[in-house]
């Protein structure tokens, strides 16, 4: 299979997670099917590559392949995928490259012949770290040049198991030495395991079967296939789930710094993260995004679908301004298997979105996006609405101004390419003119990060903001060139 191509603006992409994992524990069922469905609902979270692994307790057989989840499964596939555990992936890379080899669950085995497949969720800050490692015991060659976190990490975990220590074992010796975020669902066939690093980067959750259990990236996988949610797995907890029940243990002390642009952006509108709605803490952002940025004369708010549309709603209702769908999207576009050509890529963003001409011609507009990374797309979507006959665009950014790259499972664009970092003032309104000028809009404004945060309704403390501050709790990765650039930026 081809992977698809996306086709924004000048080349511009979206800010992308990079994974999402599934994992089920269920005789009796097809679990193979319900990891399907369950994939199928964390899609949004990595469009390049998925793949599915299913243990019996005998064998592990994995299937896994470039595109997307419906693209590489079939009927005749998941029939074959026969067992009681199972557990899934879908991938965006940002560590490892995109060849075939990286595409998860990765396959490891041990010495005493015990077969893991692994999905990973997240970004080590000590990767070469473990790759030295996996190294200096022969487990990979020192000239093997695509090797992702995450094969290093089932490599290491699959060397640990010897006849005096179980899968369990490995885990809980293996797992406080990686740095970083990762949310790990794995299998030695029999057993499903699950793991979430000790500052719950990323989300990981827990739902209830009627003859089984269900790990996933976010409860909307849980909604999908049907299981009642239980918990969140807990920052630094292991959970081992067989016919004996569940077994957990902590492998390190809690220390929060959930990322808060998965309530922004990243997770679906659908899911709940430490008990709260994402969908509400969209709208909530709205309401206040109005109450710091109003746009008394305008006479419509719409939203750059999908991912601004919660937060219109906000500004709506807060503002009293109409709320309107002005523009419609292609929902195809971006998950496509056909290799543009150049003159498909000048249409840049009309091939994603166009405007409702009857609705916005002679408005004044307040146009609502959910964050803004190289400017490239609002720059294109403005233009484009003024040719649709728009009086004037105020744009609305429901996350702050996006200054800093990210390590930690997000893949943003170099600090230099940030169109934020384009005046170097410490004052956002200076930033923010700045921004404004370059988009072409009307008028601009960030929701600050204080009233994004208070939205989520979470400790300050306990989210990660780093994208959008500059401060990188779990510290920065080596040899990464812009982790290196960060250093310089920041001084140290």
């Amino acid at each position: 299979m081809v992977a698809f191509t996306n086709l924004d603006d000048q080349n511009e992409t979206e800010p992308r997670e990079e994974c999402g994992v599934f994992g089920v524990w269920a005789p009796g069922e097809e679990v193979s099917k319900l990891t399907y469905f369950g994939l199928f609902a964390l899609q949004h979270r990595g469009q390049e590559a998925a793949g599915i692994a299913v243990g019996d307790d005998d064998r592990i057989v994995v299937f896994k392949d470039m595109g997307l989840v419906s693209n590489i499964f079939d009927e005749s596939i998941l029939g074959s995928l026969q067992g009681n555990v199972a557990v899934g992936h879908t991938r965006y890379s940002t560590a490892g490259g995109k060849e075939w080899s990286n595409v998860q669950p990765m396959f490891g085995t041990s010495a005493t012949g015990v077969d893991i497949a692994l999905g990973h969720n997240g970004n080590l800050v000590n990767y070469l770290e473990l790759r030295q490692e996996a190294i200096d015991r022969g487990l990979i060659k020192p000239h093997e040049e695509h090797v992702s976190d995450s094969m290093c990490m089932s490599t290491l975990l699959a060397d640990g198991v010897s006849e005096d220590k179980t899968v369990f074992d490995s885990a809980l010796e293996f797992l406080p030495r990686v740095k970083g975020a990762f949310c790990l669902t794995f299998t030695d066939g029999k057993t499903l395991y699950a793991a979430r690093d000790p500052h719950g980067v990323r989300p990981l959750c827990l739902g209830r079967l009627p003859q089984g259990w269900v790990v996933a990236s976010e409860t909307c996988a849980l909604d999908i296939v049907g299981a009642q949610f239980i918990r969140e797995i807990e920052p630094g907890e292991l959970v081992a789930i067989d016919a004996a029940g569940i077994r957990s243990e902590r492998f390190a002390e809690t220390v929060r710094h959930g990322c808060v642009f998965e309530y922004v952006y990243l997770a679906r509108p659908d899911t709940e993260i430490k008990g709260r709605s994402v969908n509400a803490t969209r709208v909530e952002i709205g309401r206040r995004l109005a109450r710091q940025y109003p746009a008394e004369d305008a006479d419509l708010v719409i939203p750059v679908p999908e991912s601004g549309n919660p937060a219109a709603v906000g500004y709506a209702r807060e503002s009293g301004i109409t709320f309107a769908h002005g523009l419609v999207k292609n929902a195809y576009v971006g998950r496509t298997f056909i290799q543009p050509t150049q003159t498909l890529r000048q249409l840049g963003i009309r091939l994603k979105l166009n405007p409702l001409r009857e609705v916005i011609e002679g408005k004044k507009l307040v146009v609502v996006d959910d964050s803004i990374v190289r400017g490239n797309t609002q720059r294109a979507l403005i233009r484009m609405l003024r040719e649709a006959g728009a009086a004037e665009v105020h744009v609305r950014i429901a996350s702050p101004p996006v200054r800093w790259p990210c390590f930690y499972g997000i893949d943003f664009a170099s600090p230099g390419e940030l169109i934020a970092n384009a005046n170097p003032s410490d004052d956002p309104e200076v930033v923010c003119q700045t921004i404004c000028d370059a988009i072409g809009a009307d008028s601009l404004g960030f929701v600050s990060v204080e009233e994004m945060v208070s939205a989520t309704e979470q400790p300050r403390n306990e989210l990660c903001a780093a994208c959008f501050d500059g401060h990188y709790p779990l510290g920065l990765p080596a040899g990464n060139p812009n982790a290196e650039a960060v250093r310089t930026l920041q001084g140290n």
